[in-house]
């Protein structure tokens, strides 16, 4: 696959001055020492635009109890791709981030889910792909969100590639 792969960012447009890494754990310690508890939501959401489908993954950290913050980063594809392919390739877009980050939350006691864009209804295309999301990231040791609990993806990222 052939992508575009943007910088992460802040939800201001600011792009981030280092690798991911260093600003997830900048973020924590900085969080931490503020006094709030995080929880981390990672999520992707895709939207198909002519022969290009752009992704967005956000990383969100809730401050329990005191708001939240995100990073994003967009990466454009001209591959195409059926529902059931893209609902996958935003889940496994999710987990490579989760995974590659998985350390720094681990390292400071983070809380971390992984949110897919997939409905739990029958009724909607995007469910063909339900069982086999939540055995990929179950089965790479993740924590679960499907719609309608599934905020990082369906709305935080939503909101970048609309």
């Amino acid at each position: 696959m052939q992508y575009q792969t943007k910088q992460w960012r802040k939800l201001t447009g600011e792009y981030l001055k280092s690798y991911i890494e260093e600003e997830v754990q900048g973020a924590i310690l900085r969080e931490k020492e503020l006094g709030h508890t995080l929880k981390v939501c990672i999520g992707t959401d895709s939207q198909v635009k002519g022969s290009e489908t752009e992704f967005a993954t956000a990383i969100v950290f809730i401050r329990k109890g005191n708001g939240g913050f995100m990073f994003l980063n967009n990466e454009i594809t001209r591959e195409k791709m059926s529902i059931k392919q893209r609902m996958m390739t935003e889940v496994s877009k999710s987990i490579e981030v989760a995974y590659h980050l998985s350390n720094v939350f681990t390292s400071h006691n983070v809380d971390m889910e992984i949110h897919a864009d997939i409905n739990t209804s029958p009724l909607y295309k995007s469910n063909d792909a339900l069982k086999e999301a939540i055995g990929y990231i179950t089965g790479m040791g993740f924590s679960f969100k499907a719609k309608p609990e599934a905020f990082a993806s369906s709305c935080c990222a939503n909101k970048v590639v609309q």
